[in-house]
């Protein structure tokens, strides 16, 4: 029985932080632990195959092309390489080379229609649109930063905003708010249920904007500074 961790051990253990429960979940094909998982027994493998599925679920688009580029900061040149392709000897990932460029898929219906498309030239895929999903700071993390002290009341009233408000347009209210230095949720809220009457992202001339600044602070949510 092992009786301990070692000085290494001990400081990779420190260094995550654990899940917040309040961050995005990607999916994984249900192959992928029923095959794949049981099979694949080299660390530089796993990863390639667990980056490409997180990256695929997360574009948009009919194809989803990977490039090397999008693995590089996963894995060392030397490692990378054995990893790509170790995923496509197993069969996990499709490459498709031109000239000297190669660009992989996985290995699913919309993954080979892909692939078969761009082995026949009728279609080079373009690196341009694809950049990585934005990590975004989860709306309790974003409170205690910019606003205060979380407590439970605080985070069920942020827990149901997050429920119905995406996570760009909290955002940019707790921004507004921040601005107009009225570091209050209620303020925030307001902002929210205007955009939600309104529409977010209207835009509006320098002097609707302080209008409606005026409206925050001398108005209907003048409550809300206190």
């Amino acid at each position: 029985m092992r009786q301990g961790l070692g000085i290494r051990d001990q400081e990779l253990a420190k260094q995550f932080d654990g899940f917040s429960g309040n961050e995005g979940f990607s999916p994984l094909p249900n192959e992928f632990f029923q095959d794949l998982l049981r099979e694949i027994d080299d660390l530089d493998e796993i990863k390639v195959t667990l980056y490409a599925l997180w990256r695929v679920a997360n574009m948009e688009g009919a194809s989803h092309p990977l490039f090397v580029d999008d693995f590089a900061h996963l894995l060392d040149a030397e490692e990378l390489a054995s990893g790509l392709e170790k995923c496509v000897l197993r069969g996990s990932l499709l490459r498709v080379t031109f000239d000297t460029d190669a660009v992989y898929f996985i290995n699913s219906p919309r993954g080979r229609a892909s692939a078969e498309t761009a082995r026949e030239g009728s279609w080079i895929p373009s690196k341009k649109h694809f950049e990585p999903p934005l990590a975004r700071p989860n709306i309790y993390q974003l409170y205690e930063e910019n606003i205060g002290p979380l407590t439970p009341l605080i985070a069920d009233t942020l827990r149901e905003a997050e429920e119905e408000y995406p996570p760009k347009v909290i955002e940019d209210a707790v921004a507004k708010a921040v601005k107009a230095n009225a570091r209050k949720w209620n303020y925030v809220a307001a902002i929210l249920k205007r955009w939600k009457e309104e529409g977010y992202g209207k835009k509006q001339n320098r002097r609707d904007d302080q209008e409606n600044r005026n409206r925050y602070v001398e108005g209907d949510y003048a409550d809300y500074l206190d």
